[in-house]
């Protein structure tokens, strides 16, 4: 039997278009069918009225029963249900192309939408304008790359240069971030759009080509969204703020209590990163519980199959940054919030069973708990300056989410198996504020623990002007017995998303890749780190540009299990490449043991794929073992 079932989604109806974009209905593909959208086996369509469906999943999730062809599809001119075949082709207007504003009939609005609509624009014009706020005007945060795309069927692209690595053969690089469905209606962040995978299945043979396929994550909001023609769930990131954002609050109060959004359903984006474990690919946002998505291995469709909650045992969120131990195959993370327990650990088998929930009641106030690190036998989570005051933006004016000077950061260190927090010890940190972790590990027989991560200097920019964000890279040492914590700078660059070889995940290891800023959040290369050489001066040992007006993501070391010697940097760097000048999109392969990391591999690219959060690359043996 089938564990999906459906959860109501009641959309909301707009008056006019707000579409920043043409979505054909044959953006999805009748060879691989969305089952978010499909009628249940045995069961009647539904009524031309009836709202879409989004799928919720439990866990461990068991393959799904077989279901008919035929769709029922949400026409997006009428808002009605009808069942129908996709089999048109989609439009030939380039993906990168300005997306279409032609004019397009949305469904009336009922009484309750409308009025809510009306006092958005009422908010967003006479209380906070966008344009008196730049970091979050969207002619500006949705500018040049950042600029959002339509989705894209499975495309093949030509390998333009060298040769793919026998090592990457079968799998698939998946870039996950933020492309909003519609033109917001006031303030955006570019933590606020829609999640969008851009998958590059890679082929198995030579005379064959990669192929490109970018879709929306469908999560409950982009559905109800979807629906509806335009916005319905507030922004998060960037609509909270002083008297506007109390006002925005109640709009949203009002659209709960007359149906036209369920925040119990999620209220989740799902567009920071993804991951692997028990026989699924999850789309993940720390707001919102993962999204179980797939990667066709054949055909490279990415089909999104619902929300999971793990047989009822996860409840309101998980970090995007979960870590997954190389040795045993488990998983372990962790969810924060604005109420206590401020900070739930938990961890998973290597089948996908959650345990049970570890409440960490010491935390001593809500922060942006963004990541954290794991060693053999130790979990490390930090308590940063950037932290959550709700009853800041009603009594103070400002926003419920930022800088606190005042407050000194700590690490927090628990064992990884533990089942309560009475173990858990705190060492202060003065002035180190991470965001992102690169790994940890244990030295001097378990005494000390070495975590290397990017230290936000200018942490109060973090939220608001991201491109002021110096991000310098550390060796922090705890000794467990003594209760000292030293701090070594490895590099003076501007350097952030770094990524090592999976297999040395929580043990000792050596080299790390990371994004140079140029500036952040566009990253204008990727350098090398050598963490042997910390206290002997900088650590960068390689280093490669993209070139003028050329820029990347975060990226993604793949190791070379084929053709390799098994040293810990023999393989290969990669991720997606934008030219800003010729408009240019390219998958760039970097021979990670060279010293100028050279490019061995390059692929054309049909489509831009705007700047994004973080990627994951999944084999061909973890594409073929998806559960269906």
């Amino acid at each position: 039997m089938s564990d999906l079932y459906p959860a109501k989604a009641n959309a909301a109806h707009a008056p006019r278009s707000r579409r920043l974009s043409y979505i054909s209905p044959a953006a999805s593909s009748a060879a691989a069918p969305n089952p978010s959208y499909r009628r249940r086996k045995g069961t009647s369509p539904p009524p031309p009225s009836a709202a879409a469906t989004a799928t919720v999943l439990t866990s461990p999730p068991k393959p799904v029963e077989q279901q008919e062809t035929e769709e029922h599809l949400v026409d997006t001119s009428t808002n009605n249900v009808s069942a129908t075949r996709v089999t048109t082709a989609r439009t030939s207007r380039p993906s990168d192309a300005p997306r279409s504003s032609r004019p397009r009939r949305r469904p009336t609005a009922s009484l309750q939408a409308a009025f809510c609509n009306a006092l958005e624009e009422a908010i967003n014009t006479f209380v906070d304008p966008p344009v008196l706020r730049p970091s979050v005007d969207p002619r500006h945060v949705l500018s040049a790359n950042f600029a959002p795309v339509d989705e894209l069927p499975p495309t093949p692209c030509p390998v333009v240069r060298g040769v793919i690595p026998r090592c990457l053969a079968g799998g698939a690089y998946i870039r996950n971030g933020p492309n909003p469905q519609h033109l917001p209606r006031g303030p955006h962040h570019l933590f606020d759009g829609d999640g969008m995978l851009h998958s590059l299945l890679l082929p198995t043979a030579p005379d064959s080509d990669p192929v490109l396929c970018s879709r929306y994550v469908q999560t409950y909001k982009y559905i109800v969204e979807r629906n509806a023609g335009e916005p319905v769930l507030p922004n998060v990131f960037s609509g909270f703020h002083g008297l506007a954002g109390m006002a925005r609050g109640a709009v949203t109060a009002a659209r709960v209590l007359t149906g036209q959004m369920n925040p119990m359903e999620g209220v989740g984006l799902a567009n920071t990163s993804l991951a692997v474990f028990g026989g699924r690919l999850y789309a993940l946002g720390e707001s919102d519980l993962p999204y179980a998505v797939r990667v066709d291995p054949a055909t490279g469709e990415v089909t999104t199959l619902g929300r999971c909650d793990f047989g009822g045992r996860l409840s309101m969120g998980m970090t995007a940054h979960p870590k997954k131990d190389p040795i045993t195959g488990e998983l372990f993370a962790f969810r924060y919030g604005p109420m206590p327990p401020f900070v739930t650990y938990f961890r998973f088998d290597p089948a996908g069973n959650k345990g049970a929930d570890v409440p960490i009641f010491s935390v001593k106030q809500p922060s942006f708990l963004h990541d954290f690190a794991v060693t053999e036998h130790y979990a490390i989570f930090p308590e940063i300056q950037i932290v959550m005051n709700p009853m800041g933006m009603v009594v103070g004016g400002g926003s419920p989410v930022g800088a606190d000077p005042g407050m000194v950061p700590r690490l927090g260190v628990i064992p990884k198996y533990a089942a309560d927090e009475s173990e858990m010890r705190w060492f202060e940190v003065p002035g180190f504020n991470m965001m992102h972790s690169v790994n940890a590990w244990e030295e001097a027989g378990g005494e000390e623990i070495v975590m290397v991560a990017p230290n936000i200097l200018s942490i109060e920019h973090t939220l608001e002007r991201m491109e002021l964000i110096h991000a310098s890279v550390e060796l922090v040492r705890i000794n467990l017995r003594t209760g000292n914590v030293t701090r070594t700078p490895l590099a003076a660059a501007n350097l952030d998303f770094g990524v090592i070889n999976p297999g040395c995940l929580g043990r000792r290891n050596r080299y790390g890749y990371f994004g140079v800023g140029n500036p952040m959040p566009k990253i204008g290369g990727v350098a090398k780190l050598d963490f042997d050489r910390a206290g002997h001066g900088d650590c960068t040992v390689a280093r490669r540009g993209f070139g003028p007006g050329c820029f990347a993501g975060e990226p993604f070391f793949v190791p070379d299990d084929v053709e390799g010697n098994g040293d810990e940097d023999d393989g290969y760097v990669v991720c997606y490449v934008h030219d800003e000048g010729t408009g240019d999109n390219r998958f760039v392969v970097m021979d990670a043991q060279a010293p100028e990391l050279d490019i061995v591999a390059e692929v054309q690219l049909p489509s831009r794929v705007p700047y994004g959060f973080h990627g994951l690359f999944v084999t061909q043996a973890e594409l073929r073992s998806q559960h269906q």
